[in-house]
């Protein structure tokens, strides 16, 4: 099956869905890609922002959280002062003098001192009145020097103190409250203490870090780093340095050298989420320190599931897509086939374009209008065909178009002269015509030089026809384009053969110039002799006058142009001898194709032409003086890299009967070639023999 008649089939059967192209599958790629990005994007932006929402919670949860236990820790320093100070109201000055009476107010007089693991009285000189431990006296001397200390320094400074910790063990670890004992009128008469174990009820008790959880840490230290509260008990009046993630923001703490406020803060860190709130009075912190990667599991979990879901929802949204797109292009698959189908050469009648609005509906006006115009120009197209067939059918001359050296076109004249059928030389190489590659070789040398130097060809060439035999044709050759020689070539071809063979006779050299091949100054003068006797035979006849004179009405009596070239000097000066030769070959070529049909050319001489249009009227002389002019201004050629413009003065001159002879009419129209010269060159100027009379010019007998 041919490729039409296939496409042909397939536009007969064509399906109702057509499976997406490249471009659509492109399109597709990267709408899922958007699709697949932006989801991403967005599950990890929300992912960012619930982890971020999650720690800010947490922080915002445990620096209350420190903040509280902050404040109620503060309380009970408060309480324990204010049991201290009702006992302090208790004691009279005549007591620190009557041990006995102290020693019972405090053992049973007081309930307040109940409150207390221990308690002390001393006198302003630091005497030690009473050491009461757990209801039992003891000897001064077993007084710690810490709690000696906070005595004298609450004797001295006259205020309330809150002492570091006291003992070097745990169980013995304790805090001691100072209060002064003052005169009505102020003076310091003693001082009262009482001490707090460390994890006693009214201080640290161990509830406090209940309930323990294993992904958070309540810590109670010191300013100086003891630590007072911890989940594990080991790590009881240890360092804070060596707390994980306490550590570091303790030791920035210190380096900033802040003061304890009650106010919190927290420092989150890659691994942990610590905060911290201060107790101002005992110069205490309280600290929560909580693994953020333990707290955020179940958040991760969530997460995981909902990048789990995220990915369903892409993927169910990539899979629409794909769908509505691949409808969506519909319209343009069909189109698509469509137009393979047209490039394919099915009937535009037979191609069912798709009905869509649009782009497609206006890619489909856009075809149906493209299809439209293509008929009407392949209709056009066959016409001009037409016309060219007729015209290379009919042709009196042949003609052949080449195109980088193949025989595209060859005229029905061409065909005959060279001896082959119609057709039969089409496509074929034009070496085919030539006898050998060296004739082939060099006629295009020939070629060459004469376009760079005219811009087109004409000389006559010895052609091979089918049969062996030789045929000389006068060919001229111009470009299709005149600015594109790759566009292809035009060459006419005139049958030359006799007048080859007749240049051949001894007569044809003695009457022609050998330069330009045309009639010399001889021969001209023959000529124009034999017509000027011709029409004066025709005149002394009788009765051809009157015809005569209506010949000379309708058609003319005839003219001479004498022509001139302008400038021509200068080529010779500059481009040499060869160059001038080559340029008055060219013009006697140019004038010849130009007055073939109703006249004849000759060389005078040098630069001077002749054309004689015999039958001619004024006006068709004056028309045709002017092409030829045009022509030879038109005509630019160049040698050695130089372009030249030339141009001609041209006399004309009407054969009327008042020329009689050969020399009058020569000079005649050489006074108006003169005339053209001296009215600026390059021009045509008329005369008439009554003019030439009256000048005083005209010869009176042979010149």
């Amino acid at each position: 099956m041919t490729p039409l008649a296939h496409a042909q089939a397939q536009a007969e059967s064509s399906p109702t869905w057509w499976p997406p192209g490249s471009l659509v599958l492109r399109l597709m790629l990267v709408a899922m890609l958007a699709v697949a990005v932006s989801g991403v994007l967005s599950a990890w932006l929300a992912s960012r922002a619930s982890e971020r929402e999650a720690i800010r919670r947490v922080v915002g949860q445990q620096t209350e959280e420190v903040e509280v236990m902050a404040r109620l820790l503060a309380s009970k320093i408060e309480q324990s002062q204010k049991v201290l100070r009702t006992v302090a109201e208790g004691i009279t000055p005549e007591m620190l003098n009557s041990p006995s009476s102290l020693e019972w107010l405090l053992r049973q007089g007081l309930p307040a001192v109940q409150f207390f693991d221990s308690m002390q009285v001393a006198r302003p000189d630091g005497e030690l009145r009473v050491n009461l431990h757990s209801g039992r006296l003891e000897d001064a001397a077993n007084l710690d020097p810490a709690e000696r200390d906070a005595l004298r320094r609450t004797l001295s400074g006259g205020k309330p103190l809150v002492s570091e910790l006291v003992g070097g063990r745990t169980a013995e670890a304790r805090v001691m409250f100072t209060m002064p004992l003052r005169r009505e009128d102020g003076p310091v008469l003693g001082v009262v203490a009482g001490a707090l174990k460390l994890h006693s009820q009214g201080l640290l008790p161990p509830s406090m870090t209940l309930p323990a959880r294993d992904d958070s840490r309540l810590i109670v230290f010191t300013r100086e780093g003891t630590i007072l509260s911890h989940p594990d008990p080991l790590r009881l009046l240890g360092n804070v340095r060596d707390e994980a993630g306490l550590g570091p923001v303790y030791a920035r703490w210190l380096q900033q050298a802040q003061p304890v406020a009650g106010r919190g803060t927290t420092v989150v860190q890659p691994a942990h989420i610590v905060s911290m709130a201060g107790m101002p009075l005992p110069q205490w912190l309280v600290a929560r320190v909580s693994d953020s990667r333990a707290m955020m599991a179940p958040l991760e979990g969530a997460q995981r599931n909902a990048w789990w879901l995220a990915a369903a929802v892409m993927a169910a949204s990539m899979a629409l897509l794909a769908a509505f797109m691949v409808w969506m292009a519909q319209p343009l698959e069909r189109l698509c086939h469509s137009a393979l189908q047209l490039a394919h050469g099915v009937r535009s009648d037979a191609i069912q374009w798709p009905r869509a609005t649009g782009e497609v509906g206006t890619l489909v006006k856009v075809f149906e209008g493209q299809v439209q115009q293509s008929a009407q120009q392949h209709q056009q197209r066959a016409q001009l065909e037409g016309q060219l067939q007729a015209i290379l059918d009919n042709a009196s001359v042949g003609i052949v178009i080449t195109r980088q050296g193949i025989l595209e076109v060859v005229g029905r004249q061409a065909c005959q002269m060279l001896g082959y059928c119609d057709e039969e030389l089409h496509g074929r190489p034009a070496r085919t015509l030539y006898a050998s590659d060296a004739d082939y070789q060099r006629l295009g040398e020939r070629v060459q030089d004469a376009f760079r130097a005219h811009g087109a060809f004409d000389e006559d060439v010895c052609f091979m026809r089918k049969d062996g035999s030789p045929v000389w044709a006068r060919v001229q050759g111009r470009g299709v384009r005149a600015d594109d020689m790759a566009g292809g070539t035009v060459w006419i071809l005139e049958d030359m053969t006799a007048a080859r063979e007749a240049q051949q006779q001894q007569d044809w050299a003695a009457v022609h110039d050998p330069l330009t091949q045309l009639c010399n100054r001889d021969a001209f003068v023959q000529r124009m002799g034999v017509l000027l006797a011709e029409r004066s035979a025709r005149a002394r006849t009788p009765g051809t006058a009157t015809v005569d004179a209506a010949a000379a009405g309708s058609e003319g009596d005839g003219v001479m142009l004498f022509l001139d070239l302008d400038h021509f000097t200068v080529v010779n000066d500059v481009a040499g001898h060869d160059a001038g030769d080559d340029v008055l070959r060219h013009v006697a070529r140019l004038v010849e194709s130009q007055v073939r049909q109703i006249g004849w050319a000759a060389r005078l001489g040098g630069d001077e032409f002749a054309v004689v249009l015999p039958g001619c009227s004024l006006t068709r002389g004056q028309v045709v003086a002017e092409q030829l002019r045009a022509a030879v201004q038109a005509w630019e050629p160049s040698y050695q890299g130089r372009s030249f413009t030339l141009g001609v003065s041209i006399g004309l001159v009407v054969l009327d009967a008042s020329l009689q002879d050969v020399p009058s009419v020569l000079y005649a129209a050489d006074m108006a070639c003169y005339d053209a010269k001296r009215a600026g060159r390059n021009r045509v100027e008329t005369r008439h023999a009554s003019q030439a009379a009256a000048s005083g010019r005209m010869p009176l007998g042979p010149v």
